[in-house]
């Protein structure tokens, strides 16, 4: 490899860096022009040339409005240098808590011939990049010169010196790969400081930075008029001149790119190749780990305190069950990159409560209601907690749709839900209460909330509200169901909506840090791990919180933590991964003979009661 596509790509950058800056340019001359026609309306006065009283009109006019296009531009170049671009939330390793990585990223950016990062922060994600941060809302002041040291009115005036980007790095890296991978995972973002430190393309990046972060601020809510007015002006002048640099910077960027790719092949190109399967994997666990693990414990109020270990067991667990490649095991012998840092324990703490912040909401630090939770801890306080408490809501539901038939006026069971769920195949042989009848409680139907919708005659299949059919209704669910599974879902999603709404969440919440520790004022999570849970898929997971409770208390079954599953139940040393299918026969065709079959064979009693908390 030589230089020339180095060159190539960063001489491609800077133009498009320049283009960038003519657009400013052109902007900025645009709004000179009233002044410029001013001085030339004053000139003509003062030679005598253009006197009159059109003229006279002309200038006042000119004047005023040169003034007034001054004052708007000096106002919006103020807020596009001042206005504070987003930064990413992150977890910031100082040198003192990290040197041997320190060392190893000033050794890899010198071998690249490039300025070293000013700093090293950690993300909870797959993914690493170059972050400018010199903005002053962004942390301490500038780094200044030589010149700083002297006394106040002695020597010459403190001089501005570049600052480099800071290096973000994904902390499932850390924990998932070895040494020698991570140095080359990390190498193509360590080299982009070199691009990073041309003037032109520093210039290019904080002008569009400030753009954006103009437009973020024109969009903050205001209440006054004239406070709404000046920001309409301002956001759709940041938006016009943004659209007309987007194209050169996102081929700036690309440039860039393709320059610190180009330098870092001189670097562990070779391990770059096996590293790059790491990373698959590190994503596939991390996404699995989340979405799977740790959502579920958020959930009930608890965050796992080692979520980056967990990855490992995670992935570790993955290759048990694939059989992945043959070197997988030795490479784990291998020193892993974590060992960079002096105490690993704490910085994996800290990422795994930005990760809960950043993907679900939580608070900032831990409180009553927001504990901590390590993984031996976690079939206790998470799984069975979790699967009682909705065992809770599903029978509290089921208790607003009506009074309890006769034999099911005791301890909350099983056999209660696996009987409301039965669709009977003949209403006249339907198990009749006399409180209630064949229909259940005699008089309106009554919904979660208490509120009365009017009676549902089976054979009906319309929307009382709407007049409409289950086939004419677009926002009807297309997976089939019985009308009772339908009704109890629509009650737990409404009581899981009100649990939701009655805690606070995330960075409005009371109590907690300001909106600056995180993004410009958003509200937390900033990025959902998964969509909203429908109707239908919260009332399987209530059941199947139910029949686990069942198996609990009745067969000796205990909760577990499966590193890909997450929460599952361990049956007689086994874990049961065959009940999902069961439960969906009894809430879609409401038959619960298989699953009757089921806890016959475990030796689950549903009449049993159960312990809810």
């Amino acid at each position: 490899m030589t230089g020339i596509g180095v060159e190539a790509g960063a001489q491609a950058a800077r133009s498009r860096a320049l283009a960038v800056l003519r657009v400013r340019g052109r902007a900025l001359g645009v709004a000179v022009l009233p002044a410029a026609a001013e001085v030339i309306l004053l000139a003509g006065a003062a030679t005598g040339h253009l006197v009159g009283p059109g003229w006279d009109a002309a200038r006042w006019a000119v004047g005023v409005l040169a003034v007034l296009v001054l004052l708007a531009t000096a106002g919006i170049a103020l807020v596009v240098a001042r206005a504070r671009p987003a930064m990413t939330p992150t977890v910031p390793v100082t040198e003192e808590s990290a040197p041997d990585l320190y060392r190893m990223v000033r050794d890899l950016a010198e071998r690249l011939a490039v300025p070293a990062p000013s700093a090293i922060a950690l993300t909870p994600d797959c993914d690493s990049w170059l972050e400018d941060r010199t903005h002053p809302a962004h942390g301490p002041p500038v780094r200044t010169g030589p010149g700083a040291a002297d006394p106040p009115g002695e020597g010459r005036r403190p001089r501005r010196v570049p600052v480099a980007p800071v290096l973000v790095i994904g902390s499932p890296f850390l924990w998932w790969m070895r040494v020698g991978e991570l140095r080359a995972v990390i190498a193509p973002v360590v080299a982009g400081t070199g691009p990073s430190a041309q003037p032109d393309i520093a210039a290019a990046r904080r002008f569009v930075r400030g753009l954006d972060a103009t437009v973020a601020v024109a969009a903050t809510p205001r209440r006054g008029p004239l406070a709404r007015g000046a920001c309409a002006v301002l956001g759709r002048v940041a938006r016009l001149l943004l659209g007309a640099c987007r194209e050169h910077a996102a081929q700036m960027e690309r440039g860039v790119a393709a320059a610190a790719a180009e330098r870092a092949q001189t670097v562990d190109y070779g391990l770059r190749i096996v590293a790059q399967e790491q990373v698959g994997l590190a994503y596939a666990g991390w996404d699995r780990l989340l979405t799977r693990v740790a959502l579920p414990a958020w959930r009930m109020g608890r965050w796992p305190s080692r979520l980056d270990a967990g990855v490992v067991a995670a992935l570790t667990e993955l290759s048990r069950r694939d059989r992945l490649a043959e070197g997988f095991t030795s490479r784990l012998g291998e020193r892993p990159a974590c060992d960079l840092l002096e105490e690993p324990g704490s910085v994996d703490e800290a990422t795994s409560l930005l990760a809960a912040r950043l993907f679900h909401g939580g608070p900032a630090g831990p409180r009553a209601d927001w504990a901590p939770v390590d993984w031996q801890s976690y079939p206790e306080e998470v799984v069975d907690r979790t699967w009682r408490a909705d065992a809770a809501r599903l029978h509290r539901v089921l208790d607003s749709l009506g009074p309890r038939p006769a034999r099911h006026t005791g301890a909350p069971t099983l056999a209660r839900i696996l009987d409301h769920l039965t669709e009977p195949t003949d209403p006249a042989t339907e198990p009749m209460d006399p409180a209630t009848g064949p229909a259940g409680p005699a008089g309106p139907t009554a919904t979660a909330s208490g509120a009365a919708l009017v009676p549902v005659r089976p054979d009906a299949g319309t929307h009382a509200d709407t007049g409409l059919t289950a086939a004419d209704d677009p926002d009807e669910d297309d997976e089939p169901g019985t009308e009772r599974s339908a009704l109890l879902a629509a009650g737990l999603s409404a009581e899981v909506a009100r649990e939701e709404n009655a805690v606070p969440r995330g960075a409005t919440a009371a109590g907690q840090s300001p909106p600056r520790t995180l993004w410009d004022g958003g509200a937390l999570p900033l990025v959902p791990l998964q969509p909203p849970r429908t109707a239908r898929e919260l009332l399987t997971a209530h059941v199947t919180a139910m029949v686990c409770c069942a198996a609990v208390d009745t067969a000796g079954a205990v909760p577990a933590l499966d590193w890909l599953d997450g929460p599952s139940l361990l049956l007689h040393g086994e874990r049961a991964a065959d009940l999902t299918p069961r439960v969906l026969s009894l809430i879609e065709e409401g038959d619960p003979g298989p699953l009757r079959d089921w806890l016959a064979t475990a030796g689950i009693r549903p009449e049993k009661p159960i312990r809810l908390v």
